[in-house]
């Protein structure tokens, strides 16, 4: 694995949003007991039914930000080739709202609040 380099191309940019942004939860190895991908379509993004491929496409795009999030670049080129379209920009959106509301949920703030908290704190700007 290589470490990440956000902005060498423009796949892990699109799914690196989902990441960064939802550290101030205190997710990941060092903070809250880790999210679960089970389930998580259905607690986070309940009015999207994703069924064969279309769910492995949003799982991967979880993990992919995920994987960002742990200091690593997954290997986006590789994996969304065999999609047969350019959608994984979709997929990364439904990841980003998904941790956005998992983020909100954590903390036990309204989803808008926690849009507005992401958005003033400082870092790296979101790609």
């Amino acid at each position: 694995m290589r470490r990440c380099t956000r902005g060498t191309t423009p796949s892990p940019a699109k799914c690196s949003s989902a990441s960064p942004r939802t550290r101030w939860t205190g997710a990941g190895p060092l903070g809250l007991t880790p999210l679960p991908l089970e389930g998580s379509r259905e607690r986070f993004l309940p009015e999207r039914a994703f069924r064969g491929r279309p769910n492995s496409k949003f799982q991967y795009a979880l993990l992919a930000a995920a994987a960002i999030h742990g200091g690593t670049e997954p290997a986006l080129l590789d994996e969304v080739a065999w999609w047969q379209a350019d959608d994984f920009w979709q997929y990364a959106l439904f990841a980003a709202v998904a941790y956005i509301r998992a983020a909100a949920s954590r903390v036990g703030v309204p989803v808008g609040q926690a849009c507005q908290d992401l958005a003033q704190r400082s870092g790296p700007p979101a790609p």
